[in-house]
Parts: C-alpha cells; structure tokens; sequence
C-alpha cells in the first residue's frame, strides 16, 4: 500500500522511441517526488500503461493489460492505475467507458503531471471513499511559443549509458491523412538549443558515447524557435563538438525537408553516422498525393540518389505501408518495384490500419485485410532477400564497433552496433586467454566473419581493444561501414 515512506511505481510502454522516452521522463518525474521502480505491475502503488495509437493492435494489448489489471486491484484495492500517452490523448471516453477501474486519464503534453494527479486520486480516494470518476487530462499544449522547456534532467537522474536517446522535438505539422500525430501529440514545438546542448554534455560526462535525436519530424527542429533560427544541421554541427560524444544518430526525418545542407552535413561531420531512417510509405505518385506526404517518387529517388553519393555505404531504412486506402495491385508492384530497385538495407513494413479521426479512415475503396496480408508477405519476401544479401556481402570486411554488453543469448559473445545501425555479435577470449574482453562504451575494430537477415557475426582485429575518437580524419578508421 502506498504511504509516505514508500511509494512504488511499474511502467508498461507500447510504440516508438518517443513513447520509450516519455516513459523514462514519467519515471523520473515520478522518483523526483519520492517513488520507486519495481520490476512488475503487481507490486506496484501505481502502474501506468503509456499507449500508442499508430494502429489498432497496440490499442488491443491496451484493453488486454488493462483486464488483467483489473483483477489486480480487485486484489490490491489502493492501486492506482493511470492511462498515458497517444491512446489516452484521443481515446479517453472509451478508455472510461471500457476500464471504469481506471483512475486517471493523461495524455501526451502532461508528463510532468503525473505525480500531482496520483496524489489527487488518493485525496478523493480518502475525502470520498471508495472509486471515485477517472481524472482525465488530455488538452494538448498551445502552439504558441513552439517552445519546450518542461523535460526533466534525465542526465543527471538516470543512471550512465552508452548509447541515448535525446528529445529534440515534439508534434507534427505534415498532417498526413493516415497518422494521429497532430492529433496525439499537437503541433511542432521544439527544445531550446542550450537545454539540448546542456543535457547533451552532462550525458558526455556521464560516459554516454552515441545520442539519438528524437522528434517525429526531426529535420524540422528550430522553425518556430523564437528569435534567432536554429536549423537541424547546425545542431547537428554543435552537438559534434560535445567531447566524448563519437556518435550521433536521428530519427526519423522527413523527406520533404531533408535538404542538401543536411546532406552535406552528414557527409562532413564525422560524428554523424552513416545510416539514415528514411519513410517511403508508398512509391506511386498517386498513392503519395492522398496521402498527403508532399514529395513524389522521384523526389524520393533524387535524395536516395544524393545520399549515396555524398556518403559511400551509407546505410538506408525506411517504413512502407501498404493497402492504403484505393491501393491497386499496379500501384502495389510499384512500390514492389522501387523496393527491389532501392535496396533498403532494412524495412519495417506494415499493412494500413484506419485510425479514428484521420481523413484516410473515412475515404472510399478501403483495402480488405485478406489482400493487405498478401502484399505484405510479398513485400517482406523481397526486402528480406535484400537485407540478407547487404549483411552477407559484409563478410571480410573491417567495421567498427560500439560495444554495448553480453550478447543476450549467447555465451563468450558481446554485441554492439556499427555506424550503419547494425547488430554485431563478437566473439570474445574465454575467461584466462590473453587480452581482456572489450567493456560496454568501447569502440572496436570487428572483423565480419557472417552476415544474416538481422545482424552480423564478427571477430576482434589482433591488436585492437579500442578506436580512435571521433574527430580523426574518417580514412583512419578503416571502414565506415
């Protein structure tokens, strides 16, 4: 039971980086006034359940979850239990309506409010006695200013980590008919400059070596800063100057948007790595139009194009949806086609699923789930040939490293990433052989030994335990791939 000496709290999360995020500033919202993380929801003063919406499936594990913790606070009468997030921004009637064993009701611009609306769920518990109505909480915040300042100093509270993610920005102002974003999450509001750099070099100190910048547009970053325009890139460049960070990442940019400059500043800055997370969606013109995405195929092709060329072996992911509204089996071998021709090192792909509220539910000629499952096995048969094919071709090559920790299944293996974003196992010296095991944070030169369809397999170069930093000429580092 929750008092003033212990307070306990569990955090389910669903969704993206963002999500992921947000879950670790409530935490630390929620431990600057005196809670505790607990490894289950079961013993738990308070469990939140921070939900997304981008399809129907998460928002099924919602429902699910929250019947199984119905029977929990049937057993434990004092837990609170809060809805957060893009679900509960825009989904809060049904929420009450099916949960009533909800207690309060938080969307995504109210984080910091966590803390005060547990504590106000108990005062009525203790003036009114028994349930009492949910507390909901979902007005978005204003556009006006564009500013967010509202972000708890994660790098000071949260323990050391070598790889982090990093909030630039939040909302969406594309307002593509498919996507909730506007609606879950408001218009785009960006960080101050200096409270990212600040964060930044406190995680540097702290012994973080690679920070990925978040934001649903993130190459939008600074256009409604007030006064002086910072742009994305010249982030990226001041970032790079943070010591101890060697490796920057973003995600996910925009094509509309994603300019030359960017272009130039991933070639020239060598602490941005070699991999950009690129949306496709479609690869018909039509399809894109309705979609409202704002670029067309070959505006698409000229920034792959671009890309490559500026930085050779750079690696390329995308999203692709497929069975949007009206999709015929020409438009479908279209993007089949643009697939096969692009060779995406990876791709998350996902058949279309209507969201309540966006134009693209309400249009005509809606796809039938029996058709979006075939193309989308037919999409997965492609892009994975092709991912298998990049990771194989990987093999005899030189690649760096960042160690992360123990492989998670198997023995005498660590993992890490490369600056493409790929997964490498190593194999390390059993426990007595000469040379100590590379530790997490370390850079290291691997050798590709094998490439599969999810990651590769690699030894240690005699004589390397760790690279140079960032900052040295790029040729030095023997690959960037």
């Amino acid at each position: 039971m929750m008092n003033a000496q212990t307070k306990t709290y569990h955090i389910i999360t669903w969704g993206c980086q963002m999500n992921e995020e947000d879950s670790e500033q409530m935490g630390l919202f929620l431990e600057q006034h005196g809670y505790l993380p607990v490894a289950s929801a079961d013993e738990a003063d308070l469990v939140l359940l921070n939900t997304c919406s981008v399809r129907q499936k998460p928002e099924e594990k919602v429902f699910s979850k929250l019947g199984e913790l119905r029977q929990a606070k049937r057993k434990n009468p004092a837990m609170v239990i809060g809805v957060c997030g893009c679900m509960a921004q825009i989904q809060a009637d049904q929420i009450r309506r099916r949960a009533p064993h909800v207690d309060f009701i938080v969307g995504t611009g109210h984080s910091a409010e966590v803390p005060e609306l547990a504590r106000r769920v108990l005062e009525a518990r203790t003036l009114h006695g028994g349930d009492v109505p949910p507390i909901v909480q979902t007005t978005l915040p204003p556009r006006r200013g564009a500013v967010v300042a509202e972000v708890p100093l994660r790098a000071i509270n949260r323990p050391a980590q070598v790889r982090a993610y990093v909030p630039i920005m939040y909302g969406c102002d594309r307002f593509c008919t498919f996507c909730v974003v506007p609606a879950t999450r408001g218009r785009e509001r960006s960080r101050p400059p200096e409270d990212v750099l600040m964060e930044i070099e406190s995680l540097a100190r702290r012994g973080t070596r690679e920070v990925t910048l978040l934001g649903q547009t993130v190459n939008s970053y600074g256009r409604n800063l007030p006064g002086q325009r910072v742009s994305f890139s010249d982030l990226l460049r001041r970032i790079a100057r943070i010591p101890g960070i060697e490796r920057i990442r973003f995600t996910s940019p925009h094509p509309r948007g994603f300019t030359d400059e960017l272009i130039e500043t991933i070639a020239t800055v060598p602490q941005i790595c070699e991999h950009v997370h690129l949306p496709l969606q479609a690869a018909e013109d039509e399809l894109l139009r309705r979609m409202k995405r704002g670029y067309t195929v070959e505006e698409y092709w000229n920034i792959l194009c671009k890309l490559r060329k500026a930085v050779p072996g750079i690696a390329v992911t995308t999203d692709i949806m497929l069975g949007f509204p009206g999709e015929t089996d020409e438009q479908f071998r279209a993007t089949l086609d643009f697939v096969r021709r692009a060779r995406f090192d990876a791709a998350f792909m996902f058949a279309y699923s209507p969201r309540p509220g966006t134009a693209a539910a309400e249009m005509p000629d809606q796809v039938p789930d029996e058709v979006k499952i075939a193309r989308l096995s037919a999409l997965i048969e492609v892009q994975n040939r092709i991912s298998a094919e990049i990771n194989a071709s990987l093999c005899g090559r030189v690649v760096e490293v960042l160690v992360e920790g123990p492989a998670s299944r198997t023995p005498n293996q660590i993992s890490g990433l490369t600056r493409t974003f790929k997964t490498v196992h190593i194999d390390v010296p059993a426990a007595g052989a000469s040379g100590a095991a590379p530790r997490p944070g370390d850079l290291v030169m691997v050798q590709v030994v094998h490439g599969g369809l999810t990651g590769l397999n690699g030894r240690l170069v005699d004589g390397t335990t760790r690279c140079e930093p960032a900052g040295v000429p790029l040729a030095t580092r023997v690959a960037r791939q």
